[in-house]
C-alpha cells in the first residue's frame, strides 16, 4: 500500500473513531484499536499508538466546551486527580498480564452500563447537582481511580464508564458529564498513559502524525455535534455504544 493512502486511511479512521467518541463520551477505542491491531500492529504497539494519538481528542473537544463555558473545575480535577494514579498502574499492568480475562469482566460491566441507561428514562436527562459533599468526593474519587485502572490497561470504553459515573453519582445531565468526560480523560488521563506507555513500550511513530490530527479533528467535530444535539440524543447514541463495546469485548 503506497504511504500516501495509508496516511489517508488511518486519518479518516481517526475523524470516525474521535468524533463517536466526543459525541457519546467514550468509545475511541472501539474503532482505531481494533483496526491498528488489523493494519498489523501488535496489542501493545497499537495500545501505545492509540493512547499517544487520543491525546489529541481531549485537546480539540476541550477547545470546543470552552467556548461554551459546560466544564466544572471541580469535577474535572477530581476525575484528574483520582484517576491518574489507576491509569499508570493499569499501563504498567497490561504490558506483561494476558488482557483476555480483564476484556471479558469489563464486556460484562459494559453491557451492565448500557441496561441501567436504558431502563432508566431520567437518567441524565438534567443536572440535578448531588454527592458534593466530602463523603461524596471520596467515593467518587475511589470509583475514578478504579476507572483509571481500566483505562490504563485496556483503552476501551474508560470514558464510557465515567461519563455514566458522574450522571449518576454527581447527577450532571449527560451533555455536561460528557464534557468533563473528554476534557479530563481525552486530555488528562490519555496523556498520563501515553507517557507511561511511550516510557515502556514502542510507539508507530510513522502512523503518529495522521492518527493525531484525525483525532484532533474529530474531537473537535465530536464536541460540536455534543453541544448542538439534545440529551436524549445523546443518552441514546450512549446506550447504543456502550452496547457495541461490550459485545466487542466479550466477543473478543
Amino acid at each position: 500500500m503506497p504511504e500516501y493512502i495509508e496516511q489517508i486511511m488511518l486519518f479518516a479512521i481517526a475523524v470516525v473513531a474521535n468524533w463517536f467518541s466526543a459525541l457519546a463520551g467514550g468509545g475511541a477505542g472501539l474503532i482505531q484499536l481494533p483496526i491498528l491491531i488489523f493494519l498489523g500492529l501488535p496489542f501493545p504497539l497499537a495500545l501505545a499508538t492509540h493512547k499517544v494519538a487520543t491525546v489529541a481528542l481531549g485537546v480539540g473537544a476541550t477547545l470546543r466546551h470552552w467556548r461554551e463555558k459546560h466544564l466544572d473545575v471541580s469535577i474535572l480535577l477530581l476525575i484528574f486527580v483520582a484517576g491518574v494514579p489507576g491509569v499508570i498502574a493499569g499501563a504498567v499492568f497490561i504490558l506483561d498480564v494476558p488482557a483476555r480475562q480483564s476484556e471479558i469482566a469489563l464486556g460484562v460491566l459494559t453491557l451492565m452500563l448500557s441496561l441501567y441507561s436504558w431502563f432508566k428514562p431520567e437518567l441524565g436527562m438534567r443536572t440535578s447537582k448531588q454527592h458534593r459533599t466530602v463523603f461524596g468526593y471520596g467515593m467518587g474519587a475511589l470509583v475514578l481511580c478504579a476507572i483509571g485502572f481500566s483505562n490504563g490497561a485496556l483503552s476501551a470504553g474508560s470514558g464510557l464508564f465515567v461519563t455514566l459515573w458522574l450522571v449518576y453519582w454527581f447527577g450532571l445531565e449527560y451533555k455536561l458529564a460528557v464534557a468533563q468526560t473528554l476534557v479530563a480523560v481525552g486530555l488528562g488521563w490519555n496523556s498520563t498513559g501515553a507517557i507511561t506507555m511511550t516510557a515502556m513500550a514502542e510507539v508507530q511513530w510513522s502512523w503518529i502524525p495522521a492518527l493525531v490530527l484525525g483525532s484532533f479533528v474529530g474531537g473537535y467535530l465530536g464536541a460540536h455535534t455534543s453541544i448542538k444535539s439534545g440529551n436524549l440524543l445523546i443518552k441514546r447514541l450512549y446506550e447504543i455504544v456502550t452496547f457495541i463495546v461490550a459485545i466487542k469485548l466479550l466477543w473478543g
